[in-house]
């Protein structure tokens, strides 16, 4: 529930950042410190202009020299400070000294906040364009314990006065959504671009916790993200926590594997086991530098209509049970996947797909948009090593299966195909269970929806029973 902050009234619906920042300095129960590195003090320049600030700046502080930064937060053994970690650091670093100097005694009616921000904007041969950690660790009421929202955010602009204007304006945004928005998560997501161009910076990682948001599910949140265009990609781990792509991927060999996983089968399963099986046997592929994804685009989500909220967690848990990391995207096109992947490692990349999507692939409609079109995308696809393992398919009512020996393309990429498959860029995976290849997913959710038997042995081992006793996917 919202909470009504003393003294407080609403200036207008949508209040400028000046008029934010000074609805925020005129409540007489905000007060708190801001602390930011790297940038500049962006967001606690908007609450001394706008005026007012004595009754809610407690301190400001910006240890821009990294030795100062060491000495105040402590040192980062890997000597990156634009991180997470460092951002966490520094919210309990500050909220810690603001716990300990002001009085609750004398300050019966203050919520006390911090706000942080680590962020390295563009470098001076524009190469790097910059990103950053911000976060807000919050109470609405003198007894709450504190809630908390974080998020890490890529510039897109190519100068850094403008990326450091983009910065002030978004914390700004987030210090008053924390306050005045937060019983609504999802819209305060949107308003954290107000007075800002979409196309100026990114967020590609949120996550809110404390009471206040008890009952999100930071899972949805990351879908918001992809739905409102704030980002191309998100990700989460096994625990359902979003994590920064960048951080999970950097230097990282990656097998991808793309599916509606509605629900999660045997055959998704035996497909990642058997691929990763043959990925892990490629030369210089390390296990303990590899990672695999389960990916689900944005329109395989949408591919029975509108997004339902529960059917991408039901999706979301069962992967997540499973140990799997999940990426959310909205490549549609496996080219584009590939080259954000390549954003963050020059190892080797694979992925795994059946044999009737990889023939999709190959039809030239779906590359309409660039210049180069099918040739550009494959050139795009088959980068860093990239090799696609290939998992079979029912060849019909006849006897066999369909491989990349056998697999039926339109004439004229036929030649076009052959370069990839002789240059062992097309692995089959032949280690496979014949009658898993009778398990397709929609007949399963058709069978769970109507509340019928005989589909419980074709999923992994405890799906069936999270199913069942969680009501997933409209079972009764």
């Amino acid at each position: 529930m919202s909470v009504i902050l003393q003294g407080d009234k609403e200036l207008d619906p949508e209040p400028s950042i000046t008029k934010k920042s000074l609805r925020i300095n005129l409540n007489d129960n905000i007060y708190g410190t801001f602390a930011e590195i790297g940038a500049g003090q962006e967001v606690v320049r908007h609450f001394y202009r706008a005026g007012g600030a004595s009754g809610t700046v407690a301190k400001s502080i910006s240890a821009y020299d990294k030795n100062f930064s060491d000495q105040i937060y402590g040192k980062e053994e890997d000597k990156r400070y634009v991180t997470q970690n460092r951002l966490n650091k520094m919210l309990d670093h500050e909220m810690d000294l603001l716990e300990k100097r002001i009085s609750r005694k004398k300050h019966p009616n203050k919520f006390f906040f911090v706000y942080a921000n680590t962020v390295a904007t563009i470098d001076f041969v524009k190469k790097f364009k910059g990103h950053g950690w911000m976060g807000i660790r919050f109470q609405t009421s003198v007894n709450d314990d504190y809630s908390e929202i974080s998020l890490h955010v890529r510039f897109k602009q190519n100068e850094a006065k403008l990326q450091q204007e983009v910065l002030g304006i978004m914390g700004v945004n987030l210090i008053y959504g924390a306050f005045y928005k937060h019983d609504e998560p999802l819209k305060m997501m949107k308003y954290l671009y107000d007075g800002i161009d979409r196309d100026a910076i990114e967020i590609d990682t949120i996550n809110f916790s404390g009471p206040l948001f008890k009952g999100i599910d930071n899972r949805l949140i990351s879908l918001e993200l992809i739905k409102l265009g704030m980002t191309d990609a998100v990700m989460f781990n096994k625990d359902g926590k979003n994590v920064l792509p960048a951080q999970v991927l950097y230097k990282k060999n990656i097998l991808t594997l793309r599916g509606s996983f509605r629900p999660v089968t045997k055959v998704n399963e035996e497909m990642f086991k058997k691929s990763y099986e043959i990925f892990i046997k490629e030369k210089n592929v390390n296990p303990e530098d590899t990672i695999v994804i389960f990916e689900i685009t944005l329109s395989n989500l949408r591919s029975t209509g509108e997004i339902e909220d529960s059917d991408f967690l039901d999706r979301a848990k069962l992967l997540c049970s499973l140990g799997h990391t999940v990426l959310i995207s909205n490549f549609k096109e496996y080219y584009k996947l590939v080259k954000y992947l390549t954003q963050y490692t020059k190892k080797q990349l694979g992925l795994t797909m059946g044999v009737i999507n990889f023939v999709e692939i190959f039809d030239d409609q779906y590359y309409d948009d660039l210049r180069g079109g099918i040739l550009e995308a494959f050139g795009n696809i088959f980068i860093n090593n990239m090799k696609i393992y290939l998992y079979p398919a029912k060849n019909g009512e006849e006897k066999g299966y369909i491989n990349s020996d056998n697999l039926k393309l339109k004439p004229k990429v036929k030649e076009f195909y052959k370069y990839f498959k002789y240059n062992n860029k097309i692995i089959d995976i032949d280690d496979f269970t014949p009658e898993y290849l009778k398990i397709y997913s929609k007949n399963i959710l058709k069978k769970i929806k109507e509340n019928k038997g005989g589909w419980e042995d074709k999923v992994p081992a405890g799906i069936s029973e999270m199913i069942i006793q969680k009501k997933m996917f409209g079972y009764k």
